[in-house]
């Protein structure tokens, strides 16, 4: 089973970790496309402080994290699972999975980044702010930047299992699963019941949630159908829709009654 996670906007600070090695990453296939965001970014966030925080999208308020970009090769680096915060991450706290747990995690889990591309939990990076919906002065748009590398690396990363797609609509521009891929491929989203809308906050809680319980469990499905299964033992209430032709995704509706 391969989770692809979207980032935390909000990350923790870096550390006194030992900085950055792009060649230790995990997907090395990305490392061409790595380096030319870091150098960018770097070099953006280290020039005008102004042009840096209006191509980021940054208020007055996060000039900081301009600074900190201009810094990411010297920066102390910690394993990514550290890094990002938030809602989704804090209902899957991986810091408190056990052991067998956290090795499911190491293996399964993907997170997706306008810098990285897409990093494991373990691998070492250091603290940033760069989203996949900016557009560098030199590289243009992340999401495109990121499709063609992202098209290569990730048919082979997701191996002959479940994908369990769990990326916010930006994010997911970066790489979509085709062809025989795609169809054992299931995005998810949370809604609430009674309305039938998707609350933002709550949807990161509950995907967080869902992600924390089929670890814990050790619920290994080999599809979307034994996906819905393993959910529904898991106490969730689904409802799936299979792909109406081929190289489509599954989609999955996950009902909840409380909006907390």
């Amino acid at each position: 089973m391969l989770v692809l996670l979207p980032p935390s906007e909000g990350k923790a600070s870096s550390g006194r970790g030992a900085p950055l090695k792009p060649e230790s990453l995990s997907l090395p296939g990305l490392t061409a496309a790595r380096e030319a965001v870091l150098t960018e970014l770097v070099e953006l966030c280290a020039g005008d402080e102004d042009k840096a925080r209006e191509v980021l999208g940054l208020s007055e308020g996060l000039r900081g994290e301009v600074a900190k970009n201009a810094e990411l090769r010297t920066a102390g680096a910690r394993p990514a699972g550290e890094i990002y915060t938030g809602v989704l991450y804090d209902s899957l706290g991986l810091a408190s999975l056990d052991t067998a747990a956290k090795r499911r995690a190491s293996r399964s889990l993907l997170v997706f980044s306008g810098l990285w591309g897409a990093v494991r939990v373990t691998d070492r990076i250091p603290s940033y702010r760069c989203s996949m919906g900016v557009k560098l002065p030199g590289l243009g748009a992340l999401g495109a930047h990121w499709r063609t590398p992202m098209a290569s690396v990730l048919p082979e990363v997701a191996g002959s299992g479940l994908v369990l797609d769990l990326r916010s609509a930006a994010y997911a521009a970066a790489w979509k699963p085709k062809g025989e891929v795609a169809g054992r491929t299931a995005s998810v989203r949370v809604l609430h019941a009674p309305t039938r809308k998707v609350v933002s906050h709550f949807n990161k809680a509950t995907k967080g949630r869902i992600v924390r319980s089929l670890l814990t469990s050790g619920a290994e499905p080999k599809g979307p159908a034994e996906l819905v299964e393993a959910l529904g033992d898991l106490g969730y209430v689904v409802e799936a829709q299979a792909p109406a032709k081929a190289g489509a995704s599954w989609s999955l509706d996950v009902l909840v009654d409380e909006v907390h």
